[in-house]
């Protein structure tokens, strides 16, 4: 699918630099012209001819540019989405969460200063040398509160 979305892309994209770099040259082109005349009526030719198509052809050109940008990240959102799908879980649905916590020791842990309370086997505390174990009075006053990542009141009520 990426491949097929990046080979429309891609074009779209040399159309737009191709467009702008003819623009420019058709606008340097008149300049040039209109720099060696000196009666308006003579200037006019250069003006109709080469100025006003090249102006035509960088707004073409940067109308291609942002179109083809925007395509080519449309394309990347959908190659990550299609990944993202991908590694879903076949046993679970797309809404649903995992009815299991993710920590499930009934040990609380706490790092010294902290404000939360956590369970042994917590992602935040697992591992950290400073993790000393809950005092139950600074649960029960309130100046604990519980880790939402690993639920531990939940669990341990």
């Amino acid at each position: 699918m990426r491949t097929a979305r990046l080979r429309t892309v891609h074009p779209v994209l040399w159309a737009g630099w191709t467009a702008l770099a003819a623009g420019a040259v058709l606008c340097v082109l008149g300049w040039y012209g209109v720099s060696g005349e000196r009666f308006a009526e003579r200037q006019l030719p250069y003006l109709a001819s080469c100025t006003v198509p090249g102006a035509a052809l960088i707004v073409a050109g940067a109308v291609l540019l942002t179109h083809g940008r925007g395509a080519l990240a449309a394309a990347r959102v959908e190659e990550l989405y299609g990944l993202l799908v991908a590694a879903e879980p076949a046993d679970e649905g797309p809404g649903q969460q995992a009815s299991a916590p993710l920590a499930v020791s009934a040990d609380r842990l706490m790092v010294p200063g902290g404000t939360l309370f956590h369970r042994a086997d917590c992602p935040l505390v697992a591992g950290k040398a400073e993790a000393v174990p809950v005092d139950a009075k600074l649960v029960r006053s309130g100046e604990l509160g519980p880790c939402p990542i690993c639920e531990p009141a939940a669990a341990d009520d």
